[in-house]
């Protein structure tokens, strides 16, 4: 590509933004699969082709990591959300993310990690003493217009494998809890009977009370939507004391969890998205 000079403070053009957007995810795809590789040598390569200062790249690579947690996916470590971009920007992100959707629903964490597991859980981000994220409001209303939730639900296999780590979680803390017998009876429902159950796996507590956990998994970070349907509500109502829901986060990296027990609207906002018709 030839590099086109551009004035100083000049908005980026759709083909740089392209450009930038693209190399990020190339150095993501390193980080996830493990690999080395150098940001300096990534930056040196695009000020080939964009007349662009260093701090003008670096900080679009920190728009493109905020972009790319708002819409439910995994970010470059080195590179801190910084969420003042443009829509040009996100346009750009969505652009690629829709092109090579595949490829990005392969972002799993490795299966013999999935097995060994424990889950790390922290308090849901309702009941978190932290002050909520810089522009919170601005980020959802981004993953509610590109429908992430919808992303996450298509991803089959990432659902799946979200399911086996929680199944296996669930095994290892019972038998660390010298409950082997009840580590033999844990069941993934919805692998056994399908997913109408309103939860995806029966496990148990140490004590041996019954638990029944329903798992919703992303890529990205813990402020992500999701769906859930009707049914799971109605069975989350009438099993209060042993339904459960487990979010698992960050899924792709460092998989992390929080708990929502019912009631559930005093965690999340329940927006209504369809209806069903019947014919008059």
């Amino acid at each position: 590509m030839n590099m086109v000079p551009v004035m100083a403070g000049q908005h980026w053009s759709d083909e740089e933004n392209d450009l930038i957007v693209k190399d990020y995810f190339s150095m993501l795809y390193k980080e996830l699969a493990g690999k080395k590789y150098n940001k300096t040598e990534h930056r040196n390569a695009l000020q080939k082709n964009l007349d662009r200062t260093e701090g003008s790249i670096e900080y679009k690579h920190q728009n493109i990591s905020a972009i790319a947690r708002a819409l439910g996916q995994p970010w470059i470590d080195g590179y801190k959300p910084a969420t003042n971009f443009q829509d040009a920007l996100v346009n750009a992100v969505h652009r690629y993310l829709e092109q090579h959707e595949s490829k990005i629903s392969a972002l799993i964490a490795p299966s013999d990690a999935i097995a060994s597991h424990k889950l790390q859980f922290t308090p849901p981000p309702t009941l978190q003493n932290t002050k909520p994220p810089e522009n919170l409001e601005a980020t959802q209303s981004l993953a509610r217009k590109f429908d992430v939730a919808a992303r996450d639900e298509r991803n089959r296999e990432l659902g799946i494998q979200g399911e086996r780590c929680v199944l296996c979680h669930e095994k290892t803390v019972l038998t660390e809890h010298g409950r082997e017998d009840l580590a033999k009876q844990v069941k993934w429902i919805s692998q056994a009977e399908g997913d109408g159950a309103g939860y995806d796996i029966k496990s148990f507590t140490p004590e041996g009370h019954q638990r029944l956990i329903e798992v919703k998994t992303t890529n990205g970070w813990e402020y992500t939507p999701f769906y859930i349907s009707r049914n799971e509500l109605e069975v989350a109502d009438h099993n209060r004391t042993i339904w459960v829901l487990h979010r698992v986060w960050n899924f792709a990296k460092q998989p992390m969890a929080f708990e929502l027990q019912p009631p559930l609207d005093r965690h999340v906002e329940l927006i209504a998205v369809s209806y069903q018709a019947s014919l008059r």
